[in-house]
């Protein structure tokens, strides 16, 4: 079989595929009743931390973003496209250019709805965890531990200073030296 036919029939099924793969609406994270909590009211918070964390993200699910921002990027590489191939083959080229506007734009969109659908999740992960910790209810937490960001120098060492001597004390004189005379001693 020719390489470019099976080019051809590979890239649309894979973009099929990709197509079908569907992310769970709703949290990605575990939560559990809080101490003293029973079932139902655990039951009912979730209910009401789902609905918050999803007004968080603006009442999408992490598919509809998926979706839309796939859509936008086919849409935009099809136009695109199309103004490349008729410019550059003076019309005879926008069916040709469309067709590779929208192989390249849905290639690209694949990933940008990959990256819009982990965004969209990330926050109502957060949303929902932060909702169901506020009414009592044990969720995860990391356990990596951030670093200080910023250095702080740690405090002087402490100057050990002796203490004064007491009132009319005079050292020794240094070895090896006598001490002067006293000042009305006779030479």
């Amino acid at each position: 079989m020719n390489t470019k036919l099976k080019m051809a029939l590979v890239l649309p099924t894979l973009l099929v595929l990709s197509a079908c793969v569907s992310i769970p609406s709703g949290p990605s994270s575990m939560a559990l009743p809080g101490t003293g909590k029973n079932f139902d009211q655990f039951r009912f918070d979730d209910n009401e931390c789902r609905q918050f964390a999803n007004a968080q993200i603006g009442g999408t699910t992490a598919n509809q973003a998926a979706n839309d921002s796939f859509t936008k990027s086919a849409v935009v590489g099809t136009a695109i496209g199309a103004a490349i191939g008729a410019a550059a083959n003076g019309g005879k080229g926008a069916g040709v250019g469309a067709a590779t506007g929208l192989l390249f734009g849905s290639l690209i969109g694949v990933d940008a709805s990959n990256a819009s659908a982990y965004s969209a999740q990330k926050r109502y992960d957060i949303g929902y965890t932060q909702c169901m910790y506020a009414k009592g209810h044990r969720v995860p937490v990391s356990g990596h531990i951030e670093q200080q960001r910023s250095y702080t120098p740690p405090p002087p060492k402490p100057t050990y200073y002796a203490p004064p001597p007491p009132p009319g004390y005079a050292p020794p004189p240094p070895s090896g030296y006598a001490p002067p005379p006293p000042p009305d001693a006779p030479r």
